[in-house]
């Protein structure tokens, strides 16, 4: 008798899990959401979701207007674009890394000033790590259309594979897996971003407004459970899991995978503790799209348009500091 009612109870459970669609980049930032799913977070907390990889920012951004799925993982810039350009009532309610970024380069530049007269190539070239890019060029003298040509040609999967396919395309910002693979086919790294323009609050979760206030639990209950895959793919103990994993979703090699998990558990480099929001990450953010871009008349405004975090502080209470 007390197995059948702990089966009604599981099925009645399992009927009312809340469907989610997630559309994130391919990349080894995805880790925290395999684990999720892995290790059954999302059910736990009475999800069931579905990720779908994205082939650039627009189309993501598109998507996430139109209601084709709930919830976006990318650089939280692309959220900031999305109010400003597109005028979409969009908010940030997590972060997750500071975007793992290097500036790469064909293997024959020797310093930025070599870029002068060639490609960057980027994935949509008004936000994120364009803006990046952008900018750590300007503080070495050179200036977009001026001195190099920026060429859009989708996520850091295409960037890299573009890099490898044509030696025109002398420079991009790359993270891993794609800056491991990057190092082994002989492209250059420049340096870090976050050493080369200080803090930056890259990949976070960002969803439409209205949506958030209509379905504040179940996003609570994402946020949840996305903490708690983010604390396991940071965890020592599961770092082979962690690569065997990548190296199955993202078909890495092993070698590639093992070497991403590290850089991602960097605490200073790879990914932030339980997703949290890097206020002052995100300051830099919007002082770079007023600097580079000229929105906002060159000024940047107070951050608190773009971010609500109590959806975020409500899922840490439920998974414990």
């Amino acid at each position: 008798m007390l197995r059948m009612l702990l089966l009604a109870l599981f099925s009645t459970v399992a009927l009312a899990q809340t469907p989610l669609k997630v559309k994130v980049f391919p990349g080894a930032q995805n880790l925290p959401l395999f684990a999720a799913q892995s290790q059954g977070y999302f059910e736990r907390h009475g999800l069931k979701v579905e990720v779908l990889f994205t082939q650039n920012s627009q189309e993501q951004r598109d998507g996430l207007a139109a209601g084709e799925f709930q919830i976006a993982h990318a650089a939280v810039d692309n959220a900031v674009a999305m109010v400003e350009r597109a005028k979409h009532d969009v908010v940030i309610v997590a972060g997750g890394d500071s975007s793992m970024n290097e500036f790469f380069v064909q293997p024959e530049i020797a310093a930025f000033s070599d870029l002068k007269g060639r490609t960057a190539v980027v994935d949509a070239p008004n936000t994120a790590y364009a803006v990046q890019l952008k900018k750590i060029l300007l503080m070495n003298g050179l200036n977009p259309d001026a001195d190099y040509r920026v060429l859009p040609v989708g996520g850091t999967f295409l960037r890299l594979k573009a890099m490898r396919e044509n030696k025109e395309n002398a420079a991009s910002m790359l993270n891993p897996p794609f800056s491991v693979d990057a190092k082994a086919a002989g492209l250059k790294s420049l340096g870090r971003a976050v050493d080369l323009i200080g803090p930056y609050q890259a990949s976070g979760i960002f969803v439409i407004r209205n949506w958030a206030k209509s379905n504040g639990d179940a996003l609570e209950r994402y946020l949840a459970s996305y903490i708690e895959g983010v604390r396991w793919a940071v965890a020592p103990d599961n770092r082979s899991a962690g690569a065997k994993m990548l190296a199955e979703r993202l078909k890495l090699q092993p070698q590639t995978a093992e070497r991403t998990v590290e850089l991602m558990s960097d605490p200073s480099f790879g990914l932030a503790r339980d997703a949290r929001f890097d206020m002052q990450g995100f300051r830099n953010v919007l002082a770079l799209r007023a600097e580079i871009e000229g929105d906002w008349g060159g000024k940047p405004p107070a951050p608190d348009k773009y971010v609500d975090l109590g959806y975020y502080e409500r899922a840490l209470k439920h998974v414990g500091h």
